[in-house]
């Protein structure tokens, strides 16, 4: 199935003559006049046995089919704060296809208790850009978890991946919104409901009741709210559901200090894991990072929203989540991006993309060339892309800051294979065959060597997508900048420009597919200029005209399709790859450690399902 393109219509603040506020497409209000926090107490908190049923637990999870003006959400963070005996940690999933602008929730939450005003200001700062996808927040040092879904939910109910404990059904009425309420995403919630799953909602339809029964639910009536007689609850039958509470803490050996395999150990050992990384150049990464160099994630935009746009744009939002607390110089410059247009017909197409999709001005936008030049600082003759909350980042630094986090174990040694372990899990195995480390789960992050090492293990015959990876080399050129600040902002085009940090700027970059070595020389300088000179004005960085430059080159791994391989190895349990990841390692590194980490969890996953399956070991 072909993951659809979605536009979102937001939703806009309206009220009836009693200040309820309601939905003029649906023509029903988003909670009674007896008030949301009462209402969310009675039907979904009390209905599902709340906080009763999370005690004692180390993860609990809510699903919830309309995520409104998100009342019940801070409920339910409330009635979590102030427990004493509250589970370890609380996710939360919630749909919604016409989610409120920030400015409207804040009206919303006005008249909410003073008790609540540290919850109300943190959604409200994390609150994402109404873009179609998943966004995943963090809150009270990431014990709490808001996984919001933004599309319809037909389509988004079928890619979310959670084990839920609770379900609240909050759409609008039947009568006005069946698709909320038909058989169909009945069956995709039995899907995600855990052992013991409990329903709660204010509907009291025959219908409804009939369907959550199909769908393999218990179902009963209790005591409706505000003068509602009745409403509906249900628990699934025995029998159903996924397994409680995975294992606790395991022992993972993380194959490869690079930005794949930092970003992952970081992620793991944030949730508690016993994270040990094995690169034969891991101590000089951890140590020394370097001199100051340079890369830039930017998310990539296709008029079709494709899969590596979904993802990027997820793993810039998972970037700036994770990455920006970081001291300098590991804490990304947000500095922004343009993507300049190279001919008058690429800047059609660009402007067109935007036409269809429809993507907040807050997140990108056109620039015409006049706006683009004051925007960087330099003369751009065609306009082009403004993404706000691209990022500059130097690698060196944020893989040596990621790796010194949470207690991660480093190794320097070099990985020839892996071996079953007799009692479970993963030998690592040494040039001599001897035993480096036993490990419950081994990631192999270790690019172009993951198939290497896989070879040793077992056969790769099943998996073309391995055996296609290709090493490509490349080069990226470091110039004293002197007194300049130009450009005020990543600036690509075919190559790319980075703002000058700590007294150097960088340009880039090169792709030679067959070479022997990777290698800095000036055949690479020569390359990246003739590149910018494509659609960069001469003269217009006074920098780029030093005559012999500093260089840094590596490998890169990449696959055909240009998207990174993600996810668990079939038929090895406990094997997990994340490589392949080309010119794009800083869009998928942060989003491949936090999904992986939510799998091991068993919490609700920051990537929808199909996209997923076109990243799988495959």
């Amino acid at each position: 199935m072909a993951l659809p393109s979605e536009v979102l219509t937001p939703a806009r603040w309206q009220a009836d003559a009693r200040g309820i506020p309601y939905h003029p497409q649906y023509g029903d209000i988003y909670h009674g006049v007896a008030g949301a926090l009462p209402q969310a107490q009675h039907v979904f908190l009390q209905g599902n046995h709340l906080p009763g049923r999370w005690r004692g637990r180390k993860r609990f999870t809510i699903g919830e089919t309309g995520f409104g003006l998100g009342h019940n959400f801070l409920a339910s963070w409330q009635a979590w704060h102030n427990d004493p005996e509250r589970c370890e940690r609380l996710h939360y999933l919630a749909f919604e296809a016409h989610p409120f602008h920030i400015e409207d929730l804040r009206r919303a939450w006005r008249g909410l208790p003073a008790g609540m005003h540290d919850q109300v200001q943190a959604l409200a700062a994390a609150w994402p850009p109404l873009l179609p996808g998943i966004h995943q927040l963090e809150f009270a040092q990431g014990r709490v978890t808001l996984t919001l879904l933004f599309g319809s939910i037909r389509v988004m109910a079928r890619q979310a991946q959670a084990s839920v404990d609770a379900f609240f059904l909050d759409g609008f009425a039947p009568r006005t919104n069946p698709e909320m309420w038909r058989p169909e995403l009945f069956a995709q919630l039995r899907r995600l409901a855990a052992e013991e799953a409990t329903v709660a909602t204010w509907c009291a339809a025959g219908q409804v009741r009939r369907d959550l029964q199909d769908a393999g639910f218990l179902v009963s009536r209790q005591a409706g709210f505000a003068g509602k007689r009745e409403m509906t609850v249900a628990r699934l039958r025995p029998g159903l559901g996924r397994s409680a509470d995975p294992t606790g803490p395991q022992s993972i050996a993380v194959v490869g200090a690079g930005l794949a395999g930092s970003a992952i150990a970081h992620a793991l050992a944030r949730r508690g894991h016993d994270v040990r990384v094995w690169d034969a150049g891991a101590r000089r990464a951890i140590r020394d990072p370097g001199p100051p160099s340079g890369a830039a994630l930017i998310p990539a935009l296709s008029p079709d929203d494709d899969t590596r746009s979904r993802l990027s744009r997820n793993g810039l939002a998972h970037a700036h989540r994770h990455w920006m607390h970081l001291a300098p110089p590991a804490r990304p410059l947000a500095c922004g991006a343009l993507v300049c247009a190279g001919s008058p017909a690429q800047a059609r197409r660009q402007q067109a993309a935007l036409a269809r999709l429809q993507f907040p001005a807050s997140w990108v936008r056109w620039l015409t060339p006049h706006a683009a030049s004051l925007q960087a600082g330099i003369a751009l003759p065609l306009g082009g892309l403004w993404f706000p909350q691209a990022l500059r980042v130097d690698p060196p630094a944020l893989i040596h800051a990621l790796l010194q986090q949470h207690a991660i174990e480093y190794h320097e040694a070099w990985i020839a294979r892996l071996a079953m372990a007799s009692a479970g899990g993963w030998s690592l195995l040494g040039r001599a065959g001897q035993v480096l480390d036993q490990a419950d789960q081994v990631v192999l992050a270790n690019a172009i060597d993951a198939p290497r090492v896989l070879a040793g293990s077992t056969t790769m015959a099943s998996w073309p997508v391995l055996q296609n990876l290709k090493p490509l080399a490349g080069q990226i050129s470091l110039y004293p900048a002197g007194a300049s600040n130009l450009p005020n902002c990543i600036v690509a085009g075919q190559g790319y420009v980075l703002p000058p940090l700590g007294g150097w700027a960088v340009a880039g970059s090169t792709y030679r597919p067959h070479a022997a070595r990777a290698q800095a020389d000036q055949a690479g300088h020569d390359d990246i200029r003739g590149q910018l000179a494509q659609w960069l004005a001469p003269g217009a960085l006074p920098w780029l005209s030093h005559p012999a430059p500093q260089a840094w080159a590596g490998w890169r791994a990449a696959t055909r399709d240009h998207l990174p391989v993600i996810g668990a190895t079939p038929g090895l349990p406990g094997l997990w790859l994340a490589c392949g990841y080309g010119s794009r390692a800083l869009s998928w590194a942060a989003l491949a450690g936090n999904w992986m980490a939510a799998r091991l969890e068993g919490a609700p996953e920051p990537i929808e399902r199909e996209l997923l399956q076109r990243v799988r070991v495959r």
